[in-house]
């Protein structure tokens, strides 16, 4: 059976390696080359403590608050668009505590079952990609945060993570070599973090050994259809055949899918991240400054900082204030630490594909019966790169999954 899949990124790679490892014959599409995109400048966790979906209570009020500054950690570009208009309208509907309630525990299975599986991978590439158990923190500023992040931490223990909630003074005990000013932090042990350009190439190279095919640079242009199938894909290069095809190119899932006469709901979330090379002193754990939104992710004498979530479709314009705002925030919780203002020419961007629920699609769409789906998981991507990928294998294989995937319906907007 031939497989395809459109994507190349984390969710793509990781889907293939189940589908190979399965027998199947994979080819991959993809638009650029596979040495860039969102799997490459992100934070690299590996993050079961993220459990609770972007679209919670209280997050459009407060998102209306940011969106009056320009550095602000959230901010939706003022436009008349018809796809945003129909996405912030789903997402308006969908933050409510009702569903936090109810799909917390299936975002839980996926990110759990991901981290799990990430041993599948440290077993069978040949290099190592510097995964880092050791945990990551949630670092605040303020008591009123502490006492919701501590709450939070009483819903991961729920789910059976383990979490050490702290004082100022044993963050500080943790953070060996830099001065850290927090009101407190809770450090959630089951989390974890990876190179992610590291583990991409690494992928990318055994899977082209294994035989994978890659189509890079190439464009899918239109599909061939028949009898509810997807028979055909043209690209500008070639047309291809598949048997199933599945749909994992991140932010422009929406705009391949109006090629299939479908609408889903999808807007790029574009975020910033700068990185510090040869660091004599560097944080010893990774950490979400919560108050903030702002994320760091230290390996060896190597640092990244990143964070805001600007809805302004796709576009590559930098804005220097919010590249600025991270760094003014990382400063804020360790204000030793001897690191320049980044240069905004070398920020590096990326697009999260974030859905109108906070929920990934992930399985079979009712339109065509060989469509699949494996996107939308915003900031989660690599989190929940293995889980999605195995869970596509096991569809297609016509195998119970591994976790109920009912919330992650592809066409639950209908």
């Amino acid at each position: 059976m031939k497989v395809t899949i459109i994507g190349g990124g984390v969710i793509g790679l990781c889907t293939a390696y189940y589908l190979r490892k399965a027998g199947y014959e994979v080819t991959v599409i993809d638009r650029n080359d596979i040495t860039t995109g969102c799997s490459f400048g992100n934070m690299g966790y590996i993050s079961p403590s993220h459990f609770i979906p972007l679209a919670t209570p209280g997050i459009i009020r407060q998102g209306l608050k940011w969106m009056m500054s320009s550095s602000s950690p959230f901010y939706i570009k003022p436009r008349l668009n018809l796809d945003l208009i129909r996405w912030g309208m789903t997402f308006r509907n969908s933050a409510t505590k009702k569903h936090v309630e109810e799909s917390a525990p299936h975002l839980n299975n996926l990110l759990q079952l991901s981290r799990e599986l990430m041993n599948d991978f440290k077993r069978a590439l040949p290099e190592s990609f510097s995964m880092i158990e050791k945990g990551c923190w949630m670092l605040y500023k303020t008591e009123k945060t502490g006492e919701h992040e501590k709450h939070l931490a009483e819903q991961a223990h729920a789910f059976g993570l383990k979490t050490i909630m702290c004082s100022p003074q044993q963050v500080q005990e943790y953070e060996t070599e830099v001065e850290v000013n927090v009101a407190g932090g809770i450090l959630y042990l089951d989390d974890c973090h990876i190179d992610t350009a590291k583990f991409m190439r690494i992928l990318y190279s055994y899977l082209q050994k294994e035989g994978i095919k890659f189509w890079v640079n190439t464009e899918v242009t239109g599909f061939e259809k028949s009898n509810g199938r997807v028979t055909g894909i043209i690209t500008d290069k070639a047309e291809l055949p598949c048997d199933e095809l599945i749909i994992a190119n991140g932010s422009w899932l929406g705009n391949i899918s109006k090629l299939l006469g479908i609408k889903m709901l999808m807007q790029p979330g574009k975020g910033y991240s700068v990185v510090y090379n040869d660091l004599e002193k560097n944080l010893q754990y990774p950490s979400i400054l919560v108050d903030d939104r702002t994320a760091t992710t230290p390996i060896d004498r190597w640092l990244r900082i990143g964070g805001t979530m600007e809805l302004s479709g796709h576009n590559d314009n930098i804005l220097p204030k919010r590249v600025e705002a991270i760094y003014n925030a990382f400063k804020k919780y360790y204000p030793a630490m001897n690191i320049p203002a980044p240069d905004i020419n070398k920020a590096w961007l990326g697009y999260r594909p974030v859905t109108p629920d906070g929920m990934p699609y992930i399985g079979r769409h009712s339109k065509y019966s060989n469509l699949l789906y494996a996107g939308g998981h915003a900031m989660l991507g690599v989190s929940a790169a293995a889980g999605t990928g195995r869970l596509m294998e096991e569809i297609i294989s016509h195998k119970p999954p591994a976790i109920p995937l009912g919330a992650f319906r592809p066409d639950r907007f209908g």
